[in-house]
């Protein structure tokens, strides 16, 4: 048996998800969800994010 037929959990269908998400938002009008503080964060976490924005990336 595979494992994701042992699952007796709910299931989520993420396509269904997705639009219900989106309607969501756009009834709210799209509101700017707040990031992360990160105050958190591990070094390792901190070291990525700093290589990311070096690279030129914005996370």
């Amino acid at each position: 048996m595979k494992a994701e037929e042992k699952w007796t959990g709910r299931r989520v269908d993420f396509p269904v998800f997705s639009d219900a998400l989106s309607k969501r938002r756009a009834e709210l009008g799209n509101p700017e969800l707040a990031r992360n503080s990160g105050k958190n964060r591990t070094e390792s976490k901190k070291a990525l994010l700093k290589a990311i924005k070096d690279a030129g990336g914005n996370w």
